[in-house]
């Protein structure tokens, strides 16, 4: 079983910028398919954007050209570069890592969660 440790997070204004750390005790990241989800109150949970086996990224609309998914295998560690941060972004981040696949799928945090191979989330709120 993974242990996700998630940091970073906070609130900023509208604009801002915030970078999320994923770091993995357990399964080596750059193995499977992982990424970042989040979950904003009243609504559900979103693929923010994920990374596969093979390095490829890829990112929800709404945040393609503001967020950057990148990894650090040395340190077996996933971050989340967020600009230009909206009020719409205000909710609660995780990563999660689906270690059944090195490719990433529709459902991937779902199986991620169904395992516990997620971190405990970190809030980010965007005031305007």
């Amino acid at each position: 079983l993974s242990s996700l440790s998630q940091s970073g997070g906070g609130s900023v204004q509208s604009g801002g910028s915030l970078r999320l750390t994923c770091a993995s005790s357990g399964a080596i990241l750059r193995e499977y398919c992982m990424g970042w989800f989040r979950h904003a109150p009243g609504s559900d949970r979103e693929t923010v954007g994920t990374v596969d086996s093979n390095g490829l990224v890829k990112y929800a609309d709404s945040v393609k050209g503001r967020f950057t998914i990148s990894q650090d295998s040395a340190k077996n560690t996933l971050y989340l570069q967020m600009s230009d941060l909206r009020p719409e972004d205000t909710a609660t981040y995780y990563c999660a890592v689906d270690t059944t696949t090195d490719t990433c799928f529709s459902r991937w945090y779902h199986r991620a969660i169904s395992r516990g191979t997620w971190g405990q989330g970190t809030q980010v709120t965007v005031s305007a």
